[in-house]
C-alpha cells in the first residue's frame, strides 16, 4: 500500500455538514469518504492505494478535482484497489454532488 497526500488552499466551496460515502473498495474501484474539517479553507485529500508508484497521475486527477470544485474546508480520504483516473474523478464528482449546499 503506498499512502499519497495532498493539500489545497484557499478553496471557495463549502460543503453540507454530514459526511457523505460512496463506492466501494474492489479491484479497479475506490471508496471516497467527504466531510468537513476546519483546515482554514483548505482541502486536504488522503490516497490510500494498492497500486504503487502512480504519485505523478494522483497528482493531475487531484489537481484537476479542486479546480473544477474549489473545496473549502473539506477532508477527503481515498481507499483504492487500482481504479483508472476516469473511475476516480467519477466518484469524487458523486461524493461532492451529494454534499454541495443549495447556491454555493
Amino acid at each position: 500500500m503506498e499512502t499519497l497526500t495532498f493539500r489545497f488552499e484557499h478553496g471557495q466551496r463549502r460543503l453540507k455538514a454530514e459526511p457523505e460515502l460512496v463506492g466501494v473498495v474492489s479491484s479497479g474501484n475506490l471508496e471516497v469518504l467527504i466531510e468537513n474539517a476546519p483546515l482554514n479553507g483548505a482541502c486536504a485529500i488522503e490516497v490510500k492505494t494498492a497500486a504503487r508508484g502512480f504519485g505523478a497521475i494522483w497528482e493531475a486527477v487531484m489537481t484537476d478535482f479542486q479546480q473544477r470544485w474549489q473545496l473549502a474546508d473539506t477532508r477527503i480520504s481515498i481507499n483504492d484497489m487500482g481504479a483508472t483516473p476516469a473511475v476516480v474523478s467519477l466518484r469524487l464528482d458523486q461524493a461532492v454532488e451529494a454534499m454541495v449546499e443549495e447556491g454555493a
